[in-house]
């Protein structure tokens, strides 16, 4: 019973890293290639070749290397995500606010 519930409990964790490392190779190929030269990281390109074998590593469930992909995933999420995101700037949403009109905000 106990080691049944273990394995279940490895599969629900390994379940989250295929989706942890997923989420973090879609936000980086959705960023744009110039806000990684500005926040002097590494290029776009290297980040979806680590990215993309952590996934490939995490989903053929390797224990050994994917510690490797889960170390990859969490260094660009800590330090390399907010980096990038802090030069693109927050997204808007489309459309814009309740108030806008076709030439700007209507606040009076």
């Amino acid at each position: 019973m106990l080691v049944q519930g273990f394995n279940n409990l490895l599969g629900w964790a390994s379940i989250a890293l295929v989706l942890f490392t997923v989420f973090a190779f879609i936000d980086a190929a959705i960023r744009r290639q110039d806000a990684y030269r500005a926040a002097d990281k590494q290029k776009k390109s290297f980040w979806l070749i680590i990215l993309g074998l952590a996934v490939a590593v995490s989903v053929y469930g390797i224990l050994f290397l994917q510690i490797f992909g889960l170390i990859a995933t969490i260094v660009y999420m800590v330090d390399v995500r907010p980096a990038v995101k802090e030069i693109t700037g927050p997204r808007r949403r489309r459309g814009g606010s309740s108030s806008d009109g076709p030439y700007g905000p209507f606040n009076r």
